[in-house]
C-alpha cells in the first residue's frame, strides 16, 4: 500500500473512532454528576450487564467515560479525545501509534478497566522492572478505587505472591517475566507450583521494541551441556593470528569466510589436511564461532564486559538483554577471546519467542510511538491494524538537515562543538549515540572540556528513567545509547520552552529508520519546542556497508582537499544511500523475522500441543491410572509389531528379553521357550510332541507362554496386556493411599514429557541448523524441515509412552518404614 493510501485508511478510521469518541464525550458530562460511591458502584452494574450477556463493545462508551471521571478524581488528569481514540484502539486488539509524551500511561487505563470487567484477568506490559513498578504503582489506586484488584508481577519474586498477582484483575508485568513464567508453568510437576491463568488480553507498551527488535532472540530456559573449553581458547588463539589477507567480511550480511591462506594456516596449526573436511567439521565449528566473536562481534556494541561476564547489548535499544546467552558456541567464544572464563554451553530446556508467546493471548494489543513502517508485519504476523492516533497539539518540532563530514574523527569533533555552542546557551541537549564505545567518546571529549553532563548506556543503565527524566533541566547535557528512556517523559524545565526546547543530537544512522524517529520523539513533546539534528560521517558503518565506492571516493576526495575538518554540503548520492539502506535492512530483518517465525510456528503448534497435554495430567483429578494403562496398551502394539512381522517371521527371543528386561515380566520363567524353539529346529514332528506335552503339563497352563509360536499378533498383544495390568494392579495395592498413587503416576508420567521434550528441543535445534543444506539439493528447506519435525515429534510420542511404561512397571514401592 502506497503513503497515500496508508494516509487515507488511517484518516477514515480516524472518523469511525471519532463518532465514538462524542458518545464518551456525551456520557462523561453525565458521570462528572455522580457522587464517588455512585460513580464506584457502576463497577459491579458494568459486571452484571457483561454476565447477563452484554458485550464489552456494547459497554465500551459508559466503561470508558466511568474509568475517565475516575482518572480525574484519583490522578487529576483528564484524558483527552485523542486518549479516548487511542483506548479505543486497544480494545479493539489493534495497534495505537501515539507520539511521545502523548499520554500513553493514562491512555491504557480506559481498555485496561474495561476489559478487566470480564473477570479473565488483563496484563499491561512494559520492557523494564522501573517502568512496570511505576505504572503499578501510579495506576493502581484509580483501579481500585473503582473495586477492581491490581497486581504486580516481577522476576524475583515468589511463587505464592507471584500467584497472588496473576490471580488479580490486572496485572502489570515485564514481558520476559510473562514469557518466563510461562515456560516454567509447562514445567511444573504440580499445580500448587503453577502462577499463571489463561491468557485473556494483554496491552504491550513499547511493542515494537519487543515484538519487532527482539524477535530474533528467543526466551530460552536452559541446563548446562558439556563444553570442550580448551577448543574454545585454541580457536581464538589461531583466530587472532589470523592477518586481513587470511578472511574476507561481507560489511552487509557481517559475516567472516577463510580465504585459500587462512585455510592452509588452520591447517598447520591443526595438523589437518582440510579443516573444512568431513572429518574435521567440529573443529570448523569451534574455529567459525572464533572467527566470528573476533571480527564481527564488537565490544561496547554488540555486547559488554561487566563483572567477568560478557553481556549481550540490544542494538536496538542499547539495552542489556538480561539473562541472555550468544547460542551456538558464540557466548564461549567471546569469553575466551576477552580471556574470561569459559562457562558451560547452553541445553534448551524449554524455549519460546516473543512473538509465538503473545500470539497465545485471546486479545493482544499494543502502543509505541513509532510503528508506521512496520504496519505490514504487525498485520501479517499479529493481524494488527496500525492506527496512527493524531496528537492533543500541533507538533511544532524542527527537523534540521542531516549533517555529513568525511570522517568519523571530523565528525566528532563538530558534535562536541555543536554541544559546547548549544550548552552554552543553557538549552538543554539530548546527545544520541549506537554504541557504548562513541558514548564514551564523546563523553572523553567533553570532560575534556570541562563540559559536565551524564552519559547512559548498557554499563549504567539502572538509573536509565532517572537521567532521561531530568534531561530537559536547564543546562542538561545527557548522552544516551538508543534507549535513551523509551517510557520516561523528559519534561521541560523552567525557562528552557524560551530556549527552543530540548535539541536531541544523534551522531549516527541507525538501520532501522523507527529507531531514529525514537530519538527524534524525545524532543518537542505536548505541543512542546524542540530541535533534532544527525550527524553522520562517510566512515558510518550504515555508509560503509552500503555506500560503496562512490562514498569512498568523496571522503578521499576531501582528504586531499584538506577539507576533512567540514562539513559536506547536501549530497544526493549520500542521502539516497542512506535512505535506500535503510529500506533494505527493514526489509531484509522482516524478511528474516518472517523465515525465523516460519520456522519457530512449526515447534509452536508442537508446543502448543505437547503442554496442552501434559496439563491435562496435572489438572486430572481422579485416578490417573487410565493415562498409564492407555500408554501401557499403545507400547505394547508397538513393541510386539516390532518382532513379529507376520507368522513366519517373528523374533520370539528378542520379545521374551524385551518384555523381561525392560517392562519387567518374565514371559518364560520355567525356560519353555527356549526347549520349544530348539524343537522347531529340530522339525515338525517333536514340535507337535512338546506342545502336547505343553498342553497337558498344568505347571505350563499358568504361563501358557510357550505357545507363544502358536499366537496370533493380536493373541500375543492381549497377553502380554493381561500380563501387564496384573503388574499395574499389584502396584496399586501397595499404594492403598489414593493421594499417593496419584503424585506417584504424576511424576513418572511428567518426568518422562520433560526428559523427552528437551531432547526433542535438542533434535529440533540440530533438524533446524542442518536442514538449509537441503536447499542445495533443489529441496525446499522449510517443507523438508516441516516434514522431518512432524517425525521427530511422533518419535517423541512413542519415546514418551514407552518410557512411561518401562518405568512404572519397573520401579520398586517400598512400605516406608516408621
Amino acid at each position: 500500500m502506497s503513503l497515500r493510501a496508508l494516509i487515507e485508511n488511517n484518516r477514515s478510521k480516524i472518523k469511525k473512532l471519532q463518532k465514538l469518541v462524542e458518545k464518551i464525550e456525551i456520557l462523561s458530562g453525565q458521570y462528572s454528576q455522580l457522587s464517588d460511591n455512585q460513580l464506584q458502584t457502576e463497577t459491579d452494574r458494568f459486571k452484571t450487564l457483561y454476565a447477563n450477556g452484554t458485550s464489552l463493545d456494547q459497554l465500551l462508551p459508559e466503561a470508558f467515560a466511568a474509568i475517565r471521571e475516575a482518572d480525574k478524581r484519583v490522578l487529576g488528569i483528564y484524558p483527552y479525545p485523542v486518549q479516548l481514540m487511542g483506548g479505543i484502539v486497544l480494545h479493539q486488539g489493534n495497534l495505537a501509534e501515539m507520539k511521545t509524551g502523548e499520554g500513553k500511561t493514562i491512555t491504557e487505563t480506559m481498555p485496561t478497566y474495561l476489559n478487566a470487567l470480564a473477570g479473565k484477568g488483563v496484563h499491561v506490559v512494559t520492557v523494564n522492572d522501573y517502568l512496570s513498578k511505576r505504572d503499578f504503582e501510579e495506576m493502581s489506586s484509580v483501579f481500585t478505587f473503582m473495586g477492581l484488584t491490581v497486581g504486580q508481577n516481577g522476576n524475583d519474586m515468589s511463587i505464592e505472591l507471584k500467584q497472588k498477582a496473576y490471580n488479580c484483575d490486572i496485572t502489570y508485568s515485564t514481558n520476559d517475566a510473562l514469557a518466563f513464567d510461562y515456560l516454567r508453568d509447562n514445567m511444573a510437576l504440580f499445580k500448587a507450583n503453577q502462577v499463571q491463568r489463561h491468557l485473556n488480553y494483554v496491552i504491550v507498551d513499547e511493542i515494537d521494541s519487543i515484538l519487532i527488535d527482539e524477535a530474533r532472540t528467543p526466551l530460552i530456559i536452559a541446563g548446562d551441556a558439556k563444553s570442550y573449553k580448551t577448543m574454545y581458547k585454541q580457536a581464538d588463539e589461531l583466530a587472532k593470528r589470523m592477518t586481513k589477507e587470511d578472511y574476507e567480511i561481507d560489511r552487509e550480511t557481517k559475516t567472516v569466510t577463510l580465504k585459500r591462506s587462512g585455510i592452509l594456516k588452520a591447517n598447520n596449526a591443526l595438523g589437518l589436511k582440510n579443516v573444512y573436511g568431513k572429518d574435521s567439521y567440529v573443529l570448523a565449528h569451534y574455529l567459525d564461532v572464533a572467527m566470528k566473536a573476533n571480527y564481527t562481534m564488537d565490544k561496547d556494541k554488540d555486547y559488554i564486559v561487566k563483572d567477568g561476564q560478557v553481556l549481550i547489548v540490544d542494538t536496538f535499544t542499547g539495552r542489556v538483554m538480561e539473562g541472555r546467552r550468544f547460542s551456538d558456541g558464540l557466548h564461549q567464544a567471546l569469553e575466551a577471546k576477552e580471556n574470561l572464563t569459559i562457562n558451560d554451553a547452553n541445553k534448551t530446556e524449554a524455549t519460546i519467542t516473543y512473538q509465538n508467546y503473545f500470539k497465545l493471548y485471546k486479545k493482544l494489543a499494543g502502543m509505541t510511538g513509532t510503528a508506521a513502517t512496520e504496519s505490514q508485519e504487525f498485520y501479517e504476523t499479529f493481524g494488527m491494524q496500525v492506527i496512527s492516533i493524531p496528537t492533543n497539539r500541533p507538533n511544532i518540532r524542527k527537523d534540521m538537515n542531516d549533517e555529513l563530514y568525511p570522517t568519523e574523527k571530523s565528525k566528532f569533533r563538530a558534535v562536541v562543538k555543536k554541544i559546547e555552542k548549544v550548552h552554552a546557551s543553557g538549552q538543554p541537549i539530548l546527545v544520541g549515540t549506537a554504541s557504548v564505545e562513541h558514548s564514551e567518546l564523546i563523553s572523553n571529549l567533553l570532560s575534556s572540556k570541562n563540559i559536565p553532563h551524564t552519559m547512559l548506556n548498557a554499563k549504567n543503565n539502572e538509573k536509565e528513567a532517572e537521567v532521561i527524566a531530568m534531561a530537559g533541566q536547564l543546562g542538561a547535557v545527557t548522552i544516551a545509547t538508543n534507549m535513551a528512556g523509551r517510557g520516561t517523559d523528559i519534561k521541560l524545565g523552567p525557562g528552557v520552552e524560551q530556549l527552543g526546547g530540548l535539541f536531541v543530537l544523534g551522531t549516527e544512522k541507525h538501520e532501522s529508520r523507527r529507531i531514529d524517529e525514537q530519538l527524534r520523539g524525545r524532543a518537542a513533546r505536548q505541543g512542546n519546542p524542540g530541535i533534532t539534528v544527525f550527524y553522520m560521517s562517510l566512515e558510518d558503518e550504515l555508509i560503509t556497508r552500503f555506500g560503496g565506492k562512490q562514498a569512498e571516493k568523496i571522503k578521499k576526495k576531501c582528504i586531499s582537499n584538506n577539507t576533512e575538518m567540514q562539513s559536506i554540503k547536501s549530497n544526493r548520492i549520500i542521502d539516497r544511500t542512506i535512505e535506500e539502506a535503510q529500506k533494505r535492512v527493514e526489509g531484509n530483518n522482516f524478511d528474516q523475522r518472517k523465515e525465523t517465525l516460519r520456522y519457530d510456528d512449526v515447534l509452536n503448534e508442537q508446543r502448543k500441543d505437547f503442554y496442552n497435554e501434559r496439563q491435562k495430567i496435572i489438572d486430572y483429578k481422579g485416578d490417573l491410572t487410565s493415562f498409564i494403562i492407555g500408554m501401557l496398551a499403545r507400547t505394547i502394539i508397538r513393541v510386539v509389531d516390532k518382532f513379529y512381522l507376520d507368522f513366519e517371521h517373528a523374533n520370539y527371543r528378542g520379545l521374551v528379553t524385551y518384555v523381561r528386561e525392560s517392562l519387567n515380566l518374565d514371559l518364560d520363567p520355567d525356560g519353555t521357550l527356549e526347549e520349544f524353539k530348539l524343537a522347531d529346529k529340530r522339525g515338525e514332528k517333536i514340535k507337535r510332541n512338546l506342545k502336547e506335552k505343553i498342553e497337558k503339563n498344568k505347571r505350563f497352563h499358568r504361563i501358557s507362554l510357550s505357545r507363544l509360536k502358536t499366537f496370533s499378533k493380536k493373541e500375543l498383544r492381549e497377553y502380554i496386556f493381561s500380563q501387564v495390568k496384573k503388574e499395574v494392579n499389584d502396584k496399586k495395592s501397595l499404594l492403598v493411599d489414593e493421594r499417593s498413587l496419584n503424585d506417584f503416576e504424576r511424576i513418572i508420567m511428567l518426568r518422562q514429557f520433560d526428559y523427552n521434550w528437551k531432547s526433542h528441543i535438542y533434535e529440533i535445534e540440530q533438524l533446524r541448523e542442518a536442514v538449509t543444506l537441503r536447499g542445495y539439493g533443489q529441496y525446499n528447506p522449510l517443507v523438508e524441515y516441516q516434514k522431518m519435525a512432524h517425525t521427530l515429534y511422533q518419535q517423541m510420542v512413542s519415546n514418551i509412552e514407552k518410557d512411561v511404561s518401562e518405568f512404572f512397571l519397573t520401579a520398586e514401592i517400598r512400605e516406608s518404614v516408621q
